[in-house]
């Protein structure tokens, strides 16, 4: 096995935590959320600059409303949560030297960000800072890309801002940049911004959307694994991250579960998404799965935390459900349930034993293609999800595929 270099070694210390972690509660807050209508409302509906700003004198959010998110993030097994500190439109939650245009200094008339930070913390859960690049209300936010004196103080600008996440609130887990537009990484000079905030936070980790690779991917509205990288799928709860009480297509609590099933199956993490009314109320829907989830969780917490996929892009699945690993155990989350007899294929180890996780054992067959596993309950036991524990012998194989299915000879002695 090839030794490390000192960066990756590095990157692997800073990743350990982040790597267990497996849930974490992204928070879209900002001005839009007086409108209601999704997070890119001023762009989408093209607000003038003159009728959109006054949205910063107007909004004025209720004291202590963080503390709730952070509450129900504990309680739902989440084990971090990433707010965001200044959004596409360019109105910052925190407090800043560089611009008026931020909630001490108009409506809110306090440091938002600040009281954030304390409520996580409070929870014992990792902080994370979300901040956009790419700025609407800056008026070299779009100019900088052609206009190089406009680059130069759009750039300094963008840098300060970040300065000031970094040193003024202590230690951050977790900075999550968004949309880059209009600028390359080299116009950015996120090499130089990176190295800034890892003077600032050594044990921090970034991702990728300055247009460098760093610590992790992020998919977005979709699980896709990315092979030899630690990565984050983002996900929305409704079809909107910002507030929008519009919008009836809320996502079941069965989804969310099965959201943690696909990540941890995959070695990755699960950012799941609420959009808070401009009081810093959390919706009915958001908070009533988020709480569900947390049931399931509390019961099979281990077997999506401490287990993952350790067989390469996940191929040991099923349509009935995903495997995550921990050792020479395997654990089998059952999303879809098909009744008294249950099939899982690709398991080339020999089996030892089958049961209910920290349940009854279960009856079952194995051929050199098929686990068979008989006189289960006629409906699922949980709802939500059920995991099952089977024992093999060894560190886990998967047989071949339908095209190369392998003799009896292939089960481990």
């Amino acid at each position: 096995m090839r030794k490390m270099t000192k960066k990756e070694q590095d990157q692997a210390r800073r990743l350990e935590w982040f790597r267990k972690a497996r849930f974490g509660m992204f928070i879209h807050w900002g001005l839009y959320s007086q409108i209601g209508r999704h997070e890119w409302v001023q762009q989408i509906e093209l607000w003038p600059r003159k009728k959109y700003e006054p949205l910063a004198d107007t909004w004025h959010p209720q004291p202590g409303c963080q503390r709730d998110w952070a509450k129900l993030a504990k309680q739902a097994g989440c084990r971090y949560m990433v707010m965001t500190t200044k959004h596409h439109e360019g109105f910052c939650l925190f407090n800043t030297e560089t611009t008026d245009y931020c909630a001490p200094k108009r409506g809110p008339g306090r440091d938002l960000v600040a009281e954030y930070i304390e409520a996580v913390r409070e929870q014992g859960l990792k902080v994370g800072t979300y901040y956009s690049l790419m700025d609407w209300h800056h008026p070299d936010g779009m100019r900088c890309k052609a206009d190089e004196k406009a680059r130069r103080r759009f750039v300094d600008y963008i840098h300060e801002q970040v300065r000031e996440l970094m040193t003024n609130y202590g230690k951050i887990d977790i900075l999550w940049y968004d949309v880059p537009h209009p600028l390359d990484a080299e116009g950015w000079e996120s090499a130089k911004l990176n190295k800034m905030v890892r003077k600032l936070q050594p044990d921090i980790v970034i991702n990728n959307r300055s247009r460098l690779p760093e610590d992790f991917g992020t998919p977005e509205g979709r699980i896709v694994p990315e092979e030899n990288r630690m990565w984050e799928a983002c996900m929305t709860t409704n079809d909107s991250w910002g507030y929008a009480p519009i919008d009836p297509h809320w996502k079941t609590s069965w989804d969310a579960c099965n959201m943690l099933r696909e990540v941890a199956a995959g070695g990755g993490n699960l950012l799941l998404n609420l959009g808070p009314s401009p009081e810093g109320k959390l919706p009915r829907e958001g908070v009533k799965m988020f709480t569900e989830v947390g049931q399931w969780m509390k019961k099979y917490g281990p077997t999506v935390y401490d287990a993952t996929d350790a067989i390469p892009h996940g191929h040991l699945w099923g349509f009935t459900g995903r495997f995550t690993i921990d050792g020479s155990t395997l654990y089998y989350h059952f999303s879809r349930w098909p009744g008294t007899e249950a099939i899982i294929a690709g398991i080339a180890n020999k089996v030892l034993s089958v049961k209910f996780y920290k349940g009854k054992k279960i009856k079952f067959e194995q051929t050199p293609t098929q686990l068979i596993l008989s006189g289960l309950p006629e409906k699922m036991p949980d709802p939500l999800g059920t995991v099952v524990e089977i024992q093999v012998q060894g560190k886990p194989r998967q047989t071949g595929t339908y095209t190369t299915v392998p003799q009896p000879a292939a089960l481990s002695k």
